[in-house]
């Protein structure tokens, strides 16, 4: 019996080689679709008409609280800055966040904040990697107040 990679290449096996090809490819481009479609959650409106119609008002809302926020991540806990217009720390405002990864939701997680005077501070486990953190906040005055910020865990 000869080998399959000896002698010449005649007709069938120019064909196994070509359709060997093709079938790598195709595989390949299945596995891909199927991590997009069910790694990504891929919604955030329901209806992104109804979300338009109060966007402006809610972002100049917002930009007239005057806060800027700034998040890191040490020994285990995620450090929130959130701060006033004047440059203090905000404080009697209602803090919801979620951390994850941007492409997918399997490691989301939802932190219970805590104030401590000068930053607001969470338990979390994080690996190295890129980070996501949505900020979801309210303001004393019942003011919302939504930001995302990128985090780079070394």
């Amino acid at each position: 019996m000869t080998s399959l990679f000896r002698g010449p290449i005649t007709g069938p096996k120019a064909f196994a080689i070509f359709s060997s090809f093709f079938l790598v490819i195709i595989a390949v481009n299945v596995v891909m679709a199927y991590q997009a479609v069910h790694t990504f959650p891929g919604l955030e409106v329901e209806n992104s008409y109804v979300a338009s119609q109060t966007f402006d008002a809610e972002k100049q809302a917002q930009e007239a609280l005057g806060w800027t926020a700034h998040a890191t991540v040490a020994d285990g806990k995620l450090v929130l800055r959130v701060t006033g217009a004047d440059g203090r720390p905000v404080q009697g405002a209602t803090m919801n966040a979620v951390l994850g990864r941007t492409t997918e939701e399997t490691e989301d997680q939802v932190l219970a904040f805590a104030f401590d005077g000068e930053a607001w501070r969470a338990p979390a486990k994080v690996e190295r990697g890129h980070w996501e953190l949505r900020i979801d906040a309210v303001a004393v005055d019942g003011t919302p107040f939504r930001q995302r910020l990128d985090l780079n865990v070394e």
